[in-house]
């Protein structure tokens, strides 16, 4: 079969940043022109567990190659892992995660779709939820599947092989996660799913899944980068919210996160949160690389373009104005919450009760790390407790205060 060029410059446009397995862009593109040819739009598959109630920038990696799919005239399935999320994907991990119960699952469940309708069109999608066929899988079923992959298979995936060399428990549930996944590309009849760089044995999984169960062109894998945080060290996760931006985030905080980036993030950033041209790129590595422009005023650039996607132009106008004011002038900020009933409270319990930090850990690390002042002063000390005599302002780290009255 000849690929005609046309499908060679879509595939090599769907692929920045992505791997695509098996065969790159040539298999990509022979996919793409038989859909084309036979008017049959492809199947992109994305599976999420909603193991929490929002999304962040990491997410949105994914989801725009999902747009990218969409704005070509193929039809994503969005499946709600309402089974797979009562067992907890234990890709990367090293220690058997705690399941979720199906109340949690559909708590956590209710905001995705408004959150990614940000990005995608969800009304557009199909969306369905993998307990409609794994909940009903009989005994027998269930056996048919677990055939098709030895033990010896699933041990090669790294983080069952470092659990079980260092003693660490593996339980038989966890074997079943990567099963279950895989078993919804023969559900859904997938032609390519998606998925972080974390996923590469569960989505591999679901081609030779399919191809068991009959499917005479299994699924190809398209994997993105997992973005790290805003510390530039680990992958942005919920699990460390002091590095994490989230979609929910106000036009404020995201603003200002996306400012405490480190310098040699920009151009990742840029690469993976924008539509940014190859051109562009290359001239944002250029001008940091030489020195020719200060980081930070391409940094703001990038901050009030992700913003602006999110919030809107006047909502990164917004973000810019804050940041500048109370970062770059060191100013406090007009509007400020006034906050009273803090006096005679430690201020760990304070900045987890205003919502500052997600737990007394992390106000603990912030306060450590120098960045909870009253007044102004540094506070060191995390016993420090609160005796307002006069109304104070509280500052947690570079953009949030509140004055306890």
């Amino acid at each position: 079969m000849e690929i005609r060029e046309e499908f060679i410059q879509q595939a090599k446009h769907l692929t920045r940043n992505a791997e695509v397995l098996p065969g790159g862009i040539e298999e990509l593109a022979v996919k793409l022109q038989y859909s084309h040819d036979t008017n049959t739009p492809l199947r992109i598959k994305l599976g999420m567990d909603p193991t929490r109630p929002d999304l962040h920038l990491g997410h949105t990696v994914v989801m725009r190659k999902l747009k990218e799919f969409q704005n070509l005239g193929h039809k994503i399935v969005l499946i709600v892992g309402g089974a797979t999320a009562m067992v907890g994907d234990p890709s990367g991990k090293s220690e058997t995660r705690p399941a979720l119960t199906k109340e949690q699952v559909e708590e956590n469940a209710k905001s995705y779709f408004e959150q990614m309708s940000k990005v995608l069109d969800v009304s557009d999608a199909e969306v369905v939820n993998n307990a409609d066929w794994l909940h009903s899988m009989s005994f027998t079923e269930l056996l048919k599947l677990t055939a098709q992959v030895t033990v010896a298979q699933m041990m090669t995936r790294d983080d069952f092989a470092k659990r079980y060399a260092d003693g660490r428990p593996i339980s038989i549930v966890e074997f079943f996660y990567p099963l279950m996944q895989a078993y919804d590309s023969v559900a859904i009849n997938s032609d390519i799913e998606l998925g972080g760089t974390d996923q590469r044995f569960n989505t591999l999984l679901g081609r030779d899944i399919q191809a068991a169960y009959g499917k005479k062109y299994p699924q190809l894998v398209m994997l993105l980068p997992l973005l790290e945080g805003t510390d530039g060290v680990v992958k942005m996760s919920k699990t460390y919210p002091e590095h994490c931006i989230s979609l929910t985030d106000s036009e404020v905080d995201m603003f200002g996160k996306l400012m405490s980036i480190p310098d040699n993030l920009i151009s990742r950033y840029f690469s993976l949160l924008t539509d940014a041209s190859k051109e562009e790129l290359e001239k944002i590595d250029k001008q940091i690389t030489e020195g020719s422009i200060n980081p930070r005023d391409i940094k703001m650039r990038l901050a009030y373009t992700i913003t602006k996607e999110y919030h809107g132009e006047e909502g990164a106008k917004r973000g810019q104005d804050a940041f500048v004011n109370v970062v770059s002038n060191k100013r406090i900020p007009d509007d400020i919450e006034q906050i009273s009933g803090m006096n005679g409270k430690n201020i760990l319990d304070v900045l987890t009760e205003l919502q500052f930090t997600s737990s007394r850990g992390e106000a603990k690390r912030l306060i450590q790390g120098g960045g909870v002042k009253v007044d102004g002063e540094k506070i060191t000390d995390t016993g420090y407790v609160f005796d307002i005599k006069e109304n104070v302002v509280l500052q947690a780290g570079k953009r949030k205060f509140a004055k306890l009255i």
